[in-house]
């Protein structure tokens, strides 16, 4: 159930935020744009290049989101959520590729040194701007963790990327203004690109991974063996037993299977029942979860090829 706490966040859902992120992108980029034409300063030219990021990988996160919420069909039983996965990485390529950009640029200003006019406006308009980022991010990291949206999380990650990247133009800025070394200007933005870098980097891992059918959280797995256990200690001794326990994240969506095994001499009826009491403990113990658990008697055993595990 949604606690007051998190209710605002279930009614702000993933195209709703990225709706907004398109906006605060369009925004960020005419303030950050302009802080650089009125300064000329190499540290704003490589802030609003990366608003560009924040603006195509927002575009490209609602546009996966959107197929991520489309049904079950014929061609993908198990529903799209794997499509966010896709929009995590197309903006971790595209921050890689802006970070060269950036280092690109910074070289050349190293080389050619130039002054920075009207710093005033300049940061005025930046520090605009990065409020504006701050503040999206920090309301769409709390509704990733409500929706289990990695699209979202992967875009208030950029947006708070985007923030530090700000911060260290402005030192940049700042201390040219104070030592007049016109070359702390593109030391800056090296810097920035040193940082968009490694975020590019770690969000296209990231895709990598749930694409790869990665196991759910550390925390959801401890209370898929909790909820487990319980069964176990509810019935007789040695009656009940799970094995071959293995989980998979796919976009929104979280799975496990296993194995339940049982006395042999139960009734069809009686096992289904305890079946349809382990699915819905599961389901309340992590919400989202889909399980799927095959019967079998107690001294049967089977050997599959995935890892295996549980509570015995």
């Amino acid at each position: 159930m949604p606690t007051c706490a998190t209710a605002p966040y279930r009614w702000l859902t993933p195209r709703h935020l990225l709706w907004a992120s398109v906006a605060v992108a369009l925004i960020t980029i005419a303030l950050k744009t302009l802080a650089w034409y009125v300064t000329d300063s190499v540290g704003l030219l490589s802030d609003a290049m990366e608003s560009f990021v924040n603006l195509a990988s927002a575009m490209f996160a609602l546009a996966m989101v959107t197929v991520a919420q489309r049904p079950a069909d014929d061609d993908h039983p198990y529903g799209h959520h794997k499509a966010e996965y896709f929009s995590s990485g197309f903006e971790g390529i595209l921050i890689v590729g802006v970070s060269a950009g950036i280092f690109w640029a910074a070289g050349h200003r190293l080389l050619d040194p130039q002054p920075i006019a009207q710093v005033g406006w300049g940061l005025g308009l930046s520090v605009l701007s990065s409020a504006l980022n701050g503040l999206l991010a920090w309301v769409m990291y709390r509704s990733a963790r409500v929706h289990r949206s990695i699209a979202l999380e992967a875009d208030a990650r950029h947006l708070v990327t985007d923030v530090w990247t700000s911060a260290g133009v402005l030192v940049g800025i700042v201390g040219v203004s104070l030592t007049g070394w016109l070359w702390l200007d593109a030391l800056a933005a090296i810097g920035v690109a040193l940082n968009i870098l490694k975020e590019g980097v770690e969000l296209v891992w990231r895709s990598s991974q749930g694409l790869m059918d990665s196991a759910v959280e550390p925390e959801a797995q401890v209370r898929i063996d909790a909820t487990l256990q319980q069964f176990v200690q509810l019935q007789p001794p040695g009656a009940v037993r799970f094995d071959h326990v293995s989980t998979r994240r796919a976009g929104q969506r979280q799975f496990v299977d296993l194995h339940l095994h049982l006395p042999a001499d139960w009734s069809l009826r009686h096992a289904a029942e305890l079946r349809g009491q382990v699915e819905q403990a599961l389901m309340r113990a992590v919400p989202g979860l889909r399980a799927t658990i095959e019967l079998l008697p107690a001294d049967m055993e089977t050997y599959g090829a995935g890892l295996q595990g549980g509570a015995e």
